[in-house]
């Protein structure tokens, strides 16, 4: 009999269906319902990028069935078994359901992760901390991944698909080193500077590899997304710097290294809304492809799975 050890795969989480929708937004507000406009702002978000919010969902059940197999492949000689379960920290089944879904199945020892590469204590502290709390509640001996920002087939990866997307800015005329790569992730709190946050630091020792990888060296760092609170924001925006690179640069690539799928601020933020922006000011902007269920990404993910599980 091989040891059964639980992977409790985290991420923020998205509705299964438009009606949905509502339901989600008052758990992100924190039980406070949206505006009537707030609410429209969001579904109409859904409805413009192709096929609603049905390819999000299924696109993170994917990731978490690609990780289980590719675990398994890897210890195919091994005496244990990787039994992954979903966690969703604003959508069911939430964390605290994946945890007691492995505590139902017997699970004793379990490795949690998250689907993003990068540590911060607002973001990745948040989800540990929810599925610590329920794994103490279920007897469940679990570690935690903190981050892989630097891990090397995580770099490959995006690095690859940079080069690619460049390959096809040579072939549509322009030259390349022309190009300018705008590495984004999601922005988050300034106030995360003053504790000492790493999230910033990360992000950028991420974007420099990948630039070195990829040998790229006319790149910026841009954020997106940012919620709107009364606090400020960690910026610039990306559409405040497409603003910013209008008057001398023609083409762009986004590399959102800190979203690792499909996410509603991948299709929706940056394919139409700052597309559109783009157009507007007469460049050409294109977006690498999101690693989604990537094999490198896979990998990467087992290994840290793994070292996590072996160093408990």
């Amino acid at each position: 009999m091989k040891t059964k050890i639980g992977v409790l795969v985290m991420s923020y989480g998205t509705p299964e269906s438009m009606d949905q929708v509502e339901a989600y937004y008052t758990h992100i507000r924190r039980g406070h319902p949206p505006t009537a406009e707030q609410l429209a702002e969001l579904v109409g978000r859904y409805e413009a990028i192709v096929g609603g919010v049905f390819p999000l969902r299924a696109n993170t059940d994917k990731q978490v069935a690609a990780l289980q197999d590719t675990l398994n492949r890897l210890n195919a000689g091994a005496d244990r078994e990787f039994v992954c379960y979903q966690g969703l920290k604003h959508a069911r089944p939430f964390i605290e359901d994946g945890v007691a879904e492995m505590a139902k199945d017997g699970i004793k020892d379990a490795v949690g992760i998250v689907l993003a590469p990068h540590y911060s204590v607002m973001s990745i502290g948040g989800y540990i901390k929810r599925a610590e709390a329920k794994a103490q509640e279920s007897g469940i001996r679990m570690s935690f991944v903190h981050s892989y920002h630097l891990h090397p087939k995580l770099i490959e990866a995006f690095a690859a698909r940079v080069s690619r997307k460049l390959d096809q800015f040579e072939e549509a005329g322009a030259k390349r080193n022309e190009v300018k790569v705008l590495f984004s992730a999601h922005s988050l709190p300034e106030k995360i500077l003053e504790m000492g946050d790493p999230y910033r630091d990360q992000l950028m020792e991420t974007s420099q590899a990948v630039a070195d990888k990829a040998g790229v060296s006319n790149w910026q760092f841009t954020w997106q997304s940012a919620g709107r609170t009364a606090d400020p924001w960690l910026g610039p925006d990306i559409l405040d710097t497409l603003k910013d690179l209008s008057p001398e640069v023609e083409d762009v690539l986004v590399a959102p290294v800190g979203f690792v799928s499909d996410h509603l601020e991948v299709l929706y933020d940056l394919d139409i809304e700052a597309k559109t922006i783009a157009k507007e000011l007469d460049m050409r902007l294109e977006r690498i492809e999101s690693l989604n269920t990537e094999p490198l990404y896979m990998e990467a993910l087992s290994d840290v799975i793994m070292n996590t599980w072996e160093k408990r």
